[in-house]
């Protein structure tokens, strides 16, 4: 009967106006909170003079983001099972107004830090909360276009989050990243609190503290252990393998837990989207893909400030157009997926993606900026041709009653796969270039080279994802 219901649902042929709205609200709210985990970037060094720190304090406020994200984002599983989306979605709200306040008038680095922390808290709740409502709420032959949406959030918002730090800081003092911020954020409040639908059946849920001790110990220690891969030949502090050994550990411990308490709907996060292959392939995949666009977003910058000498503005202008593309590029490659289904599109884009990072190894102190910007705007083509399908034939292929635990883990794992492409070719760039300088090189000359090698790894880890193409389906419908 269940499945009879749902496949009457797509002979509607558009959402209802309410619907249409809901989304739109929650997108802009997505859109905004995400946009403030790559925000900061470009500010570090103007925070570093006004507030009397050094870099590696000021890296918290990016790092602190990412691991509030990833300990917060397992929970939101069991948080829709027993609450309302309604009440989730006010907490979500709640949290992210007040941690922009917070920040926004902020007068020293530890109550900057508290209200990026706070905001980070709703923005790991408001993305799950996004896509389960999509879920819910949209017929499946319809998922693709919504999804692609959904893209604009997760990939654009983190790309041209530097290009707006560096348009508000040549004219205005840091604090208003925050406060043209908290006007949008508290609009979309007023909004979405009226037209948010409770879309789930709530339940008193059990809560298991010691897996949400044992997942704040695993996703946290390995975005942490991750994010300071790149800043350990600083020698200072804790060992890098610490908190990755215990992240992992811990991992290990959770999932078995977890898989142990599933069957009697007892566990935090419940393992068995896993059991899919559309879902583990696709979840794959996109880790490779949030890799490689993290990476290029940590490395084209270096590049372009460090290897070509242009500040920060120009820097974020030139990677403008490639955010751009991808965003407006999205929302069709969602309609050509609902007709074609992912293979059609995931199989070009991935190549395409593949073929942008092995162009920018040519990337040297002669290279033109027109080809930056073309080599930069074919890796969003490829991302955009990639990412909509693979969330879309993904989630959808997880039964209705995982929807929410499907995107808690599919969240997650975009966490730490952008926590490793940043560990990942800045590791290898610092090495590379340290090793150059040892040598005799000159500065430039070192960076360069660090970014020449770094993206090689990139294009080699990217032809899994070309390999792991040919194994994508579209799912059934199972809403």
């Amino acid at each position: 009967m269940h499945i009879q219901e749902t496949e009457a649902q797509p002979e509607s042929v558009d959402l209802d106006r309410g619907s249409k709205l809901l989304i739109t609200v929650l997108v802009v709210a997505a859109f905004v909170m995400i946009l403030n985990e790559t925000i900061m970037s470009v500010a570090l060094p103007r925070l570093m003079v006004d507030l009397d720190i050094t870099a590696s304090t000021a890296q918290w406020l990016t790092t602190g983001f990412m691991l509030t994200m990833a300990v917060v984002i397992p929970t939101t599983g069991y948080l829709f099972q027993r609450f309302t989306l309604r009440q989730v979605f006010a907490a979500a709200m709640t949290l992210f107004s007040v941690g922009t306040l917070l920040a926004a008038s902020a007068p020293g680095f530890e109550l900057l830090l508290a209200g990026r922390v706070i905001q980070a808290g709703g923005t790991a709740i408001m993305l799950p909360l996004l896509m389960t409502t999509v879920l819910r709420v949209v017929p499946a032959h319809k998922r693709g276009a919504m999804m692609g949406v959904i893209s604009i959030v997760i990939a654009v918002a983190p790309a041209i989050g530097p290009t707006l730090s560096g348009v508000i800081l040549r004219s205005l003092d840091w604090r208003w990243m925050f406060w043209l911020v908290l006007p949008i954020a508290l609009v979309a409040f007023a909004i979405g609190s009226a037209l948010v639908k409770n879309l789930t059946t709530t339940g008193a849920a059990p809560f298991d503290g010691l897996s949400v001790v044992l997942s704040a110990l695993a996703f946290g220690g390995i975005v942490y252990g991750l994010g300071s891969l790149g800043h350990s030949a600083e020698g200072s502090g804790v060992p890098v393998w610490v908190p990755l050994v215990v992240g992992v550990v811990a991992l290990v411990v959770f999932v078995l837990r977890q898989s142990s308490r599933q069957e009697d709907g007892r566990a935090l996060l419940d393992m068995r989207p896993f059991l899919t292959p559309t879902f583990s392939i696709g979840l794959a995949m996109l880790a490779i893909s949030m890799m490689a666009l993290f990476g290029a977003l940590i490395l084209l910058p270096l590049y372009l400030q460090n290897v070509l000498g242009l500040d920060t503005l120009k820097t974020g202008l030139l990677l403008l157009p490639g955010g751009l593309l991808m965003g407006i590029l999205a929302p069709f490659v969602g309609r050509v997926f609902d007709r074609v289904g992912p293979r059609p599109l995931v199989i070009p884009g991935v190549v395409v993606v593949s073929a942008a990072l092995w162009l920018m190894t040519l990337l040297d102190t002669e290279t033109g900026l027109p080809m930056v910007v073309g080599i930069h705007s074919m890796l969003m083509v490829g991302l955009a041709l990639v990412m909509t399908p693979l969330m879309t034939s993904s989630l959808g292929s997880v039964p209705s009653e995982l929807y929410s635990h499907g995107s808690a883990i599919f969240n997650t794992g975009q966490q730490l796969a952008g926590a490793a492409g940043t560990a990942l070719f800045v590791t290898i760039m610092s090495n590379t270039a340290a090793s150059q300088l040892a040598d005799g090189a000159t500065d430039v000359a070192a960076q360069q080279s660090g970014i020449h090698t770094a993206f090689m790894w990139g294009g080699v880890i990217s032809l899994i994802a070309v390999a792991g193409s040919f194994f994508i389906r579209k799912p059934a419908v199972t809403s």
